[in-house]
Parts: C-alpha cells; sequence; structure tokens
C-alpha cells in the first residue's frame, strides 16, 4: 500500500523559508526527549535511537541529566527535513527547571507540546498551557504513549480543554484493533492510516465503524475553524464542504497566529505519528521573521540575536546559546563588547562548526564573555527594548545555606556561584546579614541539588549545604533602671566611667532608638557617641542569643573622671550595663511572620487550607488568580521557620503545578516549648562555635 503523503496546506499560501525552531515541552515522563530522539531518527540526523536507561540520548546529555534520569537543560537538535532546516529544543518538564523551559520558548516559532493520555494527569500541563496562551505562542500538543493507553482520546481533550484559552482542534481520530492503537483517520483529508515501527505509515480503507466518528470529528474542527473565517461560516451552513486545501490554510492560518491548538496523537518510542508531526510542522508553522514580529523585534537590517541559555564548559569555555532574530551574523564579528569567537550547530553535544549563521538559525556561540542569559545582542551592544519581549525570571521557592567544604576555595565558591546564576537565573546567591550566612536559591530540592552537582562536576568544587536559619529577633516586655560603672587601674591613666540609662519596650516595628537627657554636663556631650556605639555593640545577641529589636535606651545621668575617662571607657561601660540590665526586662522571643499566597487549581483549595494551619499558619482567605481559569489564589500569614519545604509538600499535594510568593510581614512573639527549643539549639550552637 502506498505510504502516507504529506499535508498540501502551506503557510499563507506558500512554504515558511528558512530555518525553523520548535520547543519541545511537557510535563515530567511525558517521553519529550523520546520524541526528540525518534524526530532525529526520521530525519536522519541520528542512525540508532537512543534511551535514556542506555544514557546515550542526543539530549538529557549532562552528567546531572543522566544521574536524574530527567532534563535538568534545554538541549538543541538541529535537522533537516524534506529540505527544511530545523531546531529542536527538548526542554525540562520538571517545573522546577521551568526558565529553561521559557526561555527556549521565547525564540521558537512554535511549541510542541508532549502529554500522556491520562486524564488524571492533564493538569500537570496547566501552567504550561497558561504561558504559551499568555505570550500568544503557536501551539500543537502531541499525545504521547498512545500505544500504551486504554483512556479515550475525547476524555483526554475534554481535560485539556478546561485548562487552555484556546480551542484544542483533534486532527486524528485513534483506530484500535484488540484493544491496541495500531492508526489514525486523519480526519482533514479523511485517510486511514496503520502504524509500522520504523517506516512511515500505510494507507489502508477507513473502517466502515471509524466513520461516525470521524465525521463527527472532522465537523468539530470545521466548526471550531468557522469562529475565526466568516466565509468558511456561511460554508458550513450551506452545507458546502470545503477543499481540503482550504481547511489546511485556515488551520495555518490560526495556528501562526495562535488562536487553535491543533491535536495529533501518536507513540514517540515506535515513531507513530512522528512523520504526520513533522509535515504539520513543515506545513502550518510561521517561519522567524513572523516569530519577530509577534515579539516585537524592531525591523532593520542590523544583526540582532537572542540569548536564550548559557553553558560554561569546563575546558572549552561559556557558550551563549541564541537565535538570529534578525539580519544574520558571521564568525569574528563583534557583538557589543564581544568578538565572536565561534558559530556553531549543535545537536546535544556534538559542535558543528559553522562560518555564518542566517535569520532562523539557532546556534551556540563562542567566548561571549559579556553575554548574558536573555539579553539581545547587535553590533552596538545590548539592544534593550529593540530585541522585544522576553520571559521574565521566576521567583525563588527554596532556600540552602552553602559553604565550600575547604575554607581556601571560598573565593572560589564566589565567582562559580556567579557562573551558576548566568547559566540559569532563576537561580539566585544573597547573603543573610542577620545570620551571615550565604544562600543559593532557586526552584526546588531537585534543582539545588542539580546546581550543587555542577559546582563539583563543572568547578571541581564540592560545597557543604544545609537548611537556612531562621532570622529570629528577641526583644522586652518591661523596662528598667540601671546603674552601670566601669572602673580599671593598671598603672598611669585608668579607664573610668558611670552612666545611668532607662530601658523600655517600644511597639512592634519601631526598631531601636537611642536618646539622652543629660543635665549639667554629668557627661561630656563628646562622650555620649560612645555610649551610644556600646548600646548598639550589644543589639546583635541579647539575652536568649538573638539580635534585640523594639526598644529604646535613654541616657539619663552618669560620672566621668577629668583623667581616666575615655571614649573607650564609656563604650565599654555601655556594653557593660546592657548585658547586666536586659536579661532583668523580661525578653522574649520574635519570629518573623511572612506574607503568604499560594496559587493553585481551586479542585485542591481546601487541602492547601489545611495543609497552612498545620504549618501553624492563619488563612487570611482565597480568591480566584486572576487570568487563571479554575485557579485560586490562597492568602495566609505563616512562620518562616515553616516555610523551608513548603514547595515540596505543595507540589507533592497538587500533582506538582502549586507555587507560592512570600514577602515580610512582621515580627510576632514565640513563647512556650518550641521557643525554648529553638533558645536551647541557639545557645548549643554558639557553646560548639567557641570550642
Amino acid at each position: 500500500m502506498p505510504a502516507e503523503s504529506p499535508a498540501t496546506g502551506t503557510q499563507n499560501g506558500r512554504q515558511p523559508s528558512g530555518p525553523r525552531c520548535a520547543a519541545l515541552v511537557g510535563p515530567y515522563l511525558s517521553g519529550k526527549t523520546t520524541l526528540l530522539e525518534s524526530l532525529l531518527l526520521v530525519t536522519g540526523a541520528v542512525q540508532r535511537r537512543g534511551t535514556a536507561k542506555e544514557g546515550n540520548t542526543v539530549g538529557d546529555a549532562s552528567p546531572e541529566a543522566r544521574q536524574h534520569k530527567m532534563s535538568v537543560q534545554v538541549s538543541a537538535a538541529t535537522t533537516e527535513f524534506l529540505g527544511d532546516s530545523w531546531t529542536f529544543l527538548d526542554c525540562p518538564g520538571s517545573i522546577e527547571f521551568g526558565q529553561e523551559t521559557m526561555n527556549a520558548l521565547m525564540v521558537a516559532d512554535t511549541a510542541v507540546v508532549v502529554i500522556e493520555p491520562v486524564v488524571e494527569r492533564a493538569m500537570t500541563v496547566a501552567p504550561l498551557l497558561h504561558f504559551l496562551d499568555q505570550h500568544e505562542i503557536p501551539h500543537l500538543i502531541f499525545v504521547n504513549k498512545m500505544d500504551h493507553t486504554e483512556s479515550r482520546v475525547r476524555d483526554v481533550l475534554e481535560a485539556l480543554q478546561g485548562l487552555s484559552d484556546r480551542p484544542l482542534v483533534l486532527r486524528q481520530v485513534p483506530i484500535r484493533k484488540g484493544g491496541a492503537i495500531d492508526g489514525y483517520v486523519d480526519v482533514v483529508s479523511e485517510r486511514a492510516y496503520r502504524y509500522k515501527p520504523g517506516q512511515a505509515s500505510d494507507l489502508v480503507p477507513l473502517p466502515d465503524d471509524m466513520q461516525p466518528r470521524e465525521k463527527e470529528v472532522r465537523q468539530g474542527l470545521l466548526e471550531k475553524l468557522a469562529d475565526f473565517d466568516d466565509k468558511l461560516l456561511e460554508q458550513l451552513l450551506e452545507d458546502v464542504a470545503p477543499s481540503k486545501e482550504e481547511i489546511y490554510r485556515h488551520l495555518s492560518a490560526n495556528l501562526a497566529t495562535d488562536k487553535i491548538v491543533p491535536v495529533l496523537l501518536g507513540a514517540a518510542e515506535k515513531d507513530h505519528g512522528v512523520r504526520r508531526l513533522l509535515k504539520a510542522l513543515r506545513h502550518e508553522v510561521p517561519g522567524a521573521a513572523a516569530t519577530a514580529r509577534r515579539l516585537g523585534v524592531k525591523p532593520g537590517s542590523t544583526p540582532l540575536v537572542r540569548v536564550f541559555k548559557t553553558l560554561h564548559q569546563p575546558h572549552a569555555g561559556k557558550l551563549s546559546f541564541a537565535r538570529v532574530m534578525r539580519g544574520a551574523i558571521k564568525d569574528n564579528a563583534t557583538l557589543g563588547p564581544d568578538r565572536i569567537g565561534g558559530i556553531f550547530r549543535m545537536k546535544g553535544n556534538d559542535q558543528a562548526k559553522l562560518t555564518e549563521a542566517a535569520l532562523g538559525e539557532v546556534v551556540a556561540l563562542g567566548r561571549m564573555e559579556h553575554a548574558k542569559t536573555g539579553q539581545a545582542l547587535t553590533q552596538a551592544g545590548d539592544a534593550g527594548g529593540e530585541g522585544g519581549a522576553f520571559a521574565a525570571v521566576l521567583t525563588p521557592v527554596y532556600s540552602l545555606a552553602i559553604n565550600a567544604e575547604k575554607r581556601v576555595d571560598e573565593v572560589k565558591l564566589s565567582g562559580s556561584l556567579a557562573k551558576l546564576v548566568e547559566e540559569d537565573p532563576s537561580l539566585a546567591v544573597e547573603h543573610n546579614p542577620d545570620t551571615h550566612e550565604h544562600l543559593i536559591l532557586g526552584q526546588g530540592d531537585i534543582h539545588l541539588q542539580v546546581a550543587v552537582e555542577r559546582l563539583k562536576s563543572k568547578f571541581s568544587l564540592p560545597v557543604v549545604t544545609k537548611r537556612p536559619q531562621v532570622p529570629y529577633k528577641e526583644t522586652i516586655r518591661k523596662g528598667i533602671k540601671h546603674h552601670a560603672r566601669y572602673k580599671r587601674q593598671t598603672g598611669g591613666h585608668g579607664q573610668f566611667a558611670d552612666i545611668h540609662i532607662e530601658i523600655k519596650p517600644l511597639s512592634r516595628g519601631a526598631g531601636f532608638k537611642f536618646t539622652e537627657t543629660i543635665v549639667g554636663g554629668s557627661v561630656p556631650k563628646n562622650f555620649i557617641p560612645s555610649v551610644e556605639i556600646g548600646v548598639t555593640d550589644y543589639l546583635g545577641k541579647g539575652p536568649l542569643g538573638f539580635p534585640v529589636v523594639d526598644f529604646c535606651v535613654n541616657l539619663s545621668d552618669g560620672q566621668y573622671h577629668d583623667v581616666d575617662s575615655s571614649d573607650m571607657a564609656f563604650r565599654t561601660c555601655a556594653g557593660q550595663g546592657m548585658r547586666e540590665a536586659m536579661p532583668k526586662c523580661t525578653p522574649v522571643l520574635l519570629e518573623p511572620i511572612m506574607h503568604v499566597e499560594i496559587a493553585v487549581p481551586n479542585s485542591y483549595t481546601a487541602k492547601v487550607q489545611r495543609l497552612v494551619t498545620g504549618r501553624r499558619g492563619q488563612v487570611m482567605g482565597y480568591d480566584a488568580k486572576p487570568g487563571w481559569n479554575g485557579w485560586d489564589v490562597v492568602t495566609a500569614q505563616m512562620p518562616q521557620s515553616e516555610l523551608h519545604d513548603l514547595i515540596v509538600e505543595l507540589r507533592s499535594l497538587t500533582l506538582g503545578v502549586g507555587t507560592f510568593t512570600t514577602r515580610f510581614d512582621h515580627l510576632q512573639e514565640l513563647t512556650g516549648r518550641l521557643a525554648d527549643q529553638i533558645v536551647q539549639a541557639r545557645n548549643a550552637q554558639a557553646a560548639s562555635a567557641a570550642q
């Protein structure tokens, strides 16, 4: 029987010219890397399909990806299909590496959303579909693993439609034989095909029992297309059947403008449906020029590239993955302050050196030391708004305290962390002034595990991580008047200072205040600043071992000696007085309370409220999440100590899609057994550090 023929529709009546780019995206375990292997095999880019089990796939080639058996960064692979150049960007499925996916999507002409045919897991694709809809990125859905499912396609489609702002258009109807799916009916051409592993599908007669379902799906496709074209609507109302060429033209035009989402079926592991997917991409996906217009890249002839990925290689140096969004670039040309030190076409870890790259090509640029991920570059430098829109940087939701195993590596650690952040902007590094810890922040536990592994594998820098300390504070409940005297005679000039201080609590959030009401020069004016310094020296560690806030100290009286008094004497006396007086002021522990906004599908709202209260939080309310159909935002106040692993439990509770944002709200008194345990732990830590 004859092999499946290509679609005859074209983009706006003609085939888009120039290299194109498709991002393969989808939830973890949906089979994106397997699909990439099949695409490369079918197009002849590889002679043998790699597998994750054997660790020889083109995608997921990094040591961290193979260790975790999951994509942890974007992999690029360029190939050709029927004379057209295509670069496929295999993107991570885990939400923890979502920044990589978002950055890749912003330079792609289209996205292929790979999903499993499991209704219960449809929700896992919700954040991705929302991002695509929000940025109007043309995308289609490839329902993978159809050879292993008993689910009905119509049920899967119904579940997905509730998550998409765009109408889903089913392009194929599966043919089942003995409970297994061994082919499909193309509802545009109304032809049936039977899968042949490793080969093009065979054209077969349309089964009689499939005709009613095929007619139903085809009519649904036409009705959705008619929503965007009055002429097609008139044809349907008059029972005039549009030609296949017209339908393909409508599909192409509406996909390019992100009005519809075509849905195709297959099983990448067996190459089922992969050729049909390639033909749909070839005939219906817009080119780089259309993508540049969509993103708002200003027209012109001067070259402009968008860097979407930075990679530091242990021996080869820095590579900047970029797409040419305007003009063309040549090796050794200048982009900003850097001269291009090599242009490479990528296929996983393999590099093919080029002399130039044209509009639409995805390449890696060597030795672009000043280029940053997300930056649009021209010969003049950073293009700014001229380069169009790009993805926002994700807010961290998880953190670890980090130190080099060897103290001599601390300086090296700082530089290596900066390179990791350059590779992945959703990582962040900061120093906590309250706990004096260096923190690495990211999107989850695995995200930071991979960052730690990269420090060791790329930079030969083993590190130690631990749970960050909570920046507890302490304050006082009652005031006191205290007299302190410091007197020391060691021969020659001695040391003498005498002060009377009044200590009072202040309202929460007032901080610390120092005042003086000295009358008659009992303490000379030039020594009063030294008293204030001595008092503030004490603020870092109160009676409970934590920084002290929300109180005031007034210097009311004192004495001095013409010869033995000095700035240091009054400073020492003030510190001594604080140490003596503060334990008598009823010190109490303060814990930071955060304002938390948790975003989840509304089917999980009640569970999230219980999660909050189970972590000593207070639910303030919930409301619909703006712009997100079927999602809620639960607002709460929670102790910071309860937030460290909140994202882990939240994602476990919500199939990985829940997330949250936080900001400091206020300090709140903490008493009882938990407070005692915190103080005891701080004292033990201080004793250990003193040894």
